[in-house]
């Protein structure tokens, strides 16, 4: 049955999944890097400026995707380096009690 136990052994996948995702082999293959890529100097900017790199536009469906899309790469980010050793030794317990209590 679905209880508390399986809640939290799927947020811990799912949190676990988030954390061991690669940045050079995946992220970077969809456009998902947390580094500035460098502009090609082949393509013209507009003379409105950048506003693709904002965080949060206003108006326009685009804009709403950017900012969306900044804030799931920031959050990427926050989980690979703020939740390293934290989820190493909450998988340490789990593991544990799984050999033990079964």
């Amino acid at each position: 049955m679905f209880g508390l136990g399986t809640l939290f052994y799927s947020i811990l996948f799912f949190v676990n999944g988030i954390a061991v995702l690669s940045e050079d082999r995946f992220l970077n293959r969809i456009g998902w890097s947390a580094t500035k890529q460098t502009q090609n100097p082949q393509t013209q900017a507009s003379p409105f400026g950048d506003y693709s790199t904002l965080g949060a536009s206003s108006g326009g469906s685009d804009g709403a995707l950017t900012g969306v899309k900044s804030r799931l790469i920031n959050l990427i980010s926050a989980t690979r380096t703020l939740l390293r050793f934290p989820l190493i030794a909450i998988n340490i317990i789990i593991i544990l009690y799984d050999i033990i209590l079964g």
